[in-house]
């Protein structure tokens, strides 16, 4: 596809191009040098990138030699479409995927020893920051992953869409395995939305550093957690950072916590797939990441965006353990509901006392019977049918409990009492579906 071959090594050299609008089409160079030509027609030599040369039609390639000559340099060659502008756009979207005027192609890579200085650099806006950054490996990856060695097994928790109770699921995991008797870390990494703290009762703590590194603030002696929450001076301060420093955030959390031995490291993310999701794929991936648990609630509007978090999973190599429907009907007990009548100018009178009163009375047995509701519209098939599309693992539901939301509100766990009677059992089966997963190396 992008081979140099001889049309006339005196005159030109071209380079064939498929899919022009009568067949193959070619792209030549006029008057090459000697050496290339003589290379082309040993079939070893090959264009490793182009870019626009100014304004004009012209364009430039890096060439380099195959074969013997793998390490041969041949510099920058014009090339000259053989019919007008298209044919030389018909080129630069074969070979890479450069769209924008002066785009490179083949870019080595900002870790890349030759990042900046490349032939292929010339013309590109960053070419400056990549030739005065560090180059090499980044020496936190090994502090990093230093760190991960000592913890067996890490999973991130997702969502597509806010508001759909992501930290929620992630406090009563957390929660549930260390009720198991397993060490756990849980990482808030919602840099502007740290809601962990409250939902775990730790709100107005603040982190302690050693020589270890900072110390997790601790909710039991095996259950630990860290957020940016305890770093804000107050409770409502905003956080107005762009990526970078999002990413440096991140990258802090993981090399300088000293964690210590853990069996699961629960990662709290935003929702999206933006900066922080990225970085901590970036930072974890090398270590071993079992998968990411995604959240979501029945309506379609959510689960438009839980495709977009399946489709960057996929892109990025995260497996899916599975999709969690939260807030999947409201189930509530009859004796916990709250009577009204209202009249025709919207005013409401509570009629909660004279109702039960006569439940009671007439119909005792009903004060056990627990209601349900469809909240959001579910006639779509829920995250069920959308798993079964995407070919993703459907983990179960959790009902739309007001016991639940009145738990993470106070900050403790849902299953450290009875009145949680329609959610803790929905959360257990879900945890339980997730230890068993031996045969995916999410238990050992």
């Amino acid at each position: 596809m992008d081979r140099i071959y001889t049309k006339n090594q005196r005159k030109s050299l071209a380079f064939p191009v498929p899919g022009g609008r009568h067949g193959e089409s070619v792209c030549r160079v006029l008057r090459p040098a000697p050496p290339l030509a003589a290379a082309a027609a040993r079939g070893e030599a090959k264009a490793t990138s182009f870019r626009r040369a100014g304004r004009t039609n012209r364009w430039r390639a890096s060439v380099e030699g195959k074969g013997d000559n793998m390490s041969k340099r041949w510099g920058k060659i014009a090339l000259i479409p053989s019919s007008g502008r298209n044919r030389a756009h018909l080129v630069i979207s074969l070979l890479g995927s450069a769209r924008n005027r002066g785009a490179v192609v083949d870019c080595p890579g900002p870790q890349s020893e030759e990042a900046g200085k490349a032939d292929a650099c010339a013309g590109c806006p960053n070419q400056q920051i990549c030739a005065t950054a560090p180059t090499g490996p980044d020496p936190d990856m090994v502090t990093i992953a230093e760190r991960m060695v000592a913890i067996k097994h890490k999973i991130l928790v997702l969502s597509g869409k806010g508001g759909v109770g992501k930290s929620t699921f992630s406090a009563q995991l957390s929660f549930a395995l260390a009720e198991m008797n397993y060490q756990v870390g849980l990482l808030d990494i919602d840099i502007c939305g740290p809601s962990i703290p409250k939902m775990l009762g730790l709100e107005g703590q603040d982190i302690h550093q050693s020589n270890l590194g900072w110390s997790p603030v601790y909710v039991e002696s095996n259950l630990g957690v860290m957020s940016i929450g305890f770093m804000l001076p107050h409770p409502d301060e905003a956080v107005i950072w762009r990526g970078p420093r999002k990413n440096g955030l991140i990258k802090q959390f993981l090399k300088d916590v000293d964690w210590g031995e853990l069996d699961y490291l629960v990662v709290d993310a935003p929702p999206g797939t933006s900066d922080e999701h990225i970085s901590i794929v970036q930072f974890l991936q090398a270590t071993g990441i079992d998968g990411a648990i995604i959240v979501t609630t029945p309506q379609q509007v959510s689960l438009i965006d839980v495709r977009k978090e399946i489709s960057f999973c996929k892109k990025v190599g995260i497996r899916v353990l599975g999709v969690v429907e939260n807030m999947s009907g409201m189930w509530q007990s009859i004796s916990d509901f709250r009577f009204v009548k209202s009249n025709e100018t919207g005013d409401e009178n509570d009629v909660t006392e004279w109702a039960l009163s006569y439940i009671r009375s007439n119909a005792p047995e009903l004060l056990s019977v627990i209601a349900c509701s469809e909240v959001f519209d579910s006639s779509g098939g829920g995250a069920a049918k959308m798993c079964t599309e995407m070919g993703v693992p459907f983990l179960g539901k959790v009902p739309l409990d007001p016991h639940l939301c009145r738990a993470a509100e106070e900050g403790r766990s849902c299953f450290a009492d009875k009145k949680c009677t329609v959610s803790a059992p929905a959360l257990r089966q879900i945890i339980q579906k997730l230890i068993s997963l031996g045969q995916q190396n999410f238990e050992g």
